[in-house]
């Protein structure tokens, strides 16, 4: 892509203060990582392809399922039965043709969570499960890779950054990963279809700003509550 194009491209972000257009060089060449290609996934990848991130991984092992597309806004009815990261490949395809798009489609566990998260300079985790979230963040630990966080159900939402420039983690708010597996999932109880979309777009918002080097609040995780339209910060 010509400069000129790449300008008229991202002039919008180029135009803020604090982007310009050393932050722009940074987003195009920045390496991340997004695990789930579903609710938070989807509009993470949006947003982080519509930016211009230079090279965005996508793991995910599932296939699009009707029931998928209130909320996983990258998909279509005609995905339905593809793969999640064929899916999204696509998608990122016909938004941004610049962006370098690398799929694993496979899930995320001990065998090659630390081979795939190594490739990577930061981690956007938007997976539906407890065992995952905290491998993926004992992962990211031991890696020394920035990890933003993000889970919804029903109405309610948060959002975290860990392990940033020696910030705490997940591990420090909430030690140990529920003991009863069958607690309350989107599946069971739900998820209003925006909510992802709110989520998720605060969560890419948090991984442009460590991209650029914005200034972050950290030690700190944001509750959602879309119900009654409150938003509560707990400092951790």
């Amino acid at each position: 892509m010509k400069n000129e194009d790449i300008f008229s491209r991202y002039s919008r972000q180029i135009f803020i203060e604090q982007i310009g257009l050393e932050g722009q060089r940074k987003i195009m060449n920045a390496k991340v990582l997004v695990i789930g290609a579903g609710g938070l996934g989807s509009p993470v990848i949006q947003y982080l392809a519509a930016a211009g991130v230079g090279t965005l991984g996508v793991a995910d092992f599932d296939e699009v399922e009707l029931h998928n597309l209130n909320r996983q806004i990258i998909h279509k009815e005609s995905s339905v039965g593809k793969s999640k990261v064929k899916s999204a490949e696509e998608f990122v395809k016909n938004l941004n043709h610049q962006v370098n798009f690398i799929g694993f489609e496979s899930k995320i566990d001990h065998s090659n969570a630390e081979e795939i998260i190594s490739q990577f300079d930061m981690i956007i985790d938007g997976s539906d499960n407890f065992k995952t979230r905290y491998l993926v963040n004992d992962t990211c630990v031991k890696l020394r890779k920035p990890l933003v966080y993000g889970s919804i159900l029903g109405f309610s939402g948060q959002v975290a950054i860990f392990n940033y420039k020696g910030s705490k983690n997940l591990r420090d708010i909430f030690p140990e990963p529920p003991f009863d597996e069958d607690l309350p999932d989107c599946d069971s109880l739900g998820v209003l279809g925006v909510l992802p979309g709110i989520v998720g777009s605060m969560m890419a918002n948090q991984a442009l700003k460590i991209i650029t080097d914005l200034q972050l609040n950290l030690n700190q995780i944001t509750l959602i509550d879309t119900l009654n339209w409150r938003f509560q910060t707990i400092d951790f």
